[in-house]
């Protein structure tokens, strides 16, 4: 795929009833139109009832036909959120204004949460218009410092996601500052222990690493440093070390690079759909999309 739209278009007619916890934000309320008018999803709205109705007048949404959950508590609003999907009311779990680790808190909890049998990991898709498709970054929002085991976790999850927006066989780069192992790197060690491990079979795909960003996605760099790589240049999926990275890198995208994104958290059993406060509705629309045709 080379454009958000692809999976846009893919989610139409899926219409899967979504939770919203704390839909009380004009953007979240503007991409749940969005996704309702679309055919994409069908939300349920849990808030202050007040607060939700005042805010879609003042958009000139009409909710009459909306279900909305009346609760002002942050913490009801998560669980209550959560246990929609556990029940089977509802496919997936979307963060409104509500705290992270709150929304977190409630997927994980042991009595009504949706806890999957591994890792929760966070996977990013940026249309970045010097790019040539569709790129996938994983974990710039979950996982502070993985360790090997947990990267490939976070791997897995995120060449799952790849196959399910029909990214058939994706090329990982597992991003290092260079391109050889260095001992005193463990970033470069790891890297290539997951390159034998995909070797292996043990992990899908074509994985390569170490390799410096420019990399990843410049055929011509690769060149110049005399680095052969069937991943070089061609990324559909860049596995960064620690969070730090993943998450100004993203950043830098967006802000530098005028991409357009989407993000979920996945390893749950449904994607949760979660993206910067700061992020547009259109941004919020496209990652409600992204849920949607994840879990078709």
């Amino acid at each position: 795929m080379k454009k958000l739209s692809e999976i846009v278009e893919r989610a139409k007619g899926v219409n899967k009833k979504f939770t919203v916890a704390g839909a009380e934000d004009s953007e979240v309320l503007l991409a749940c139109e969005a996704a309702k008018k679309e055919g994409i999803g069908q939300p349920v709205l849990i808030g202050s009832k007040e607060k939700i109705e005042t805010l879609s007048k003042e958009l000139n949404i009409n909710i009459e036909d909306y279900e909305i959950i009346d609760e002002a508590e942050e913490v009801q609003k998560c669980k209550k959120a959560v246990i929609e999907v556990k029940e089977g009311r509802a496919s997936f779990v979307m963060k409104g204004l509500v705290p992270t680790a709150t929304l977190l808190k409630a997927v994980l909890d042991s009595e009504y949460g949706i806890r999957g049998e591994g890792l929760l990991s966070h996977v990013m898709v940026y249309e970045i218009p010097n790019y040539h498709k569709l790129l996938l970054l994983t974990d710039g929002g979950m996982n502070i410092s993985p360790t090997l085991e947990e990267k490939v976790q976070i791997l897995r999850n995120a060449i799952k996601v790849a196959k399910a927006i029909e990214i058939e066989n994706p090329k990982v780069a597992c991003l290092s500052a260079v391109e050889v192992v260095n001992p005193k790197m463990p970033s470069t060690v790891e890297a290539a222990k997951l390159k034998e491990m995909n070797q292996r079979g043990e992990i899908e795909g074509i994985v390569d690493g170490p390799l410096a960003f420019d990399l990843a996605i410049s055929k011509e760099a690769a060149i110049h440093k005399g680095v052969k790589s069937e991943v070089a240049g061609d990324a559909d999926i860049l596995l960064v070390p620690f969070i730090e990275v993943g998450n100004a890198l993203g950043k830098s995208f967006t802000y530098f690079a005028k991409a357009r994104s989407a993000g979920i958290v996945v390893g749950a059993k449904a994607p949760i759909v979660l993206v910067s406060r700061a992020d547009s509705h259109e941004d919020k629309f496209n990652s409600i999309a992204f849920a949607c045709a994840v879990s078709v």
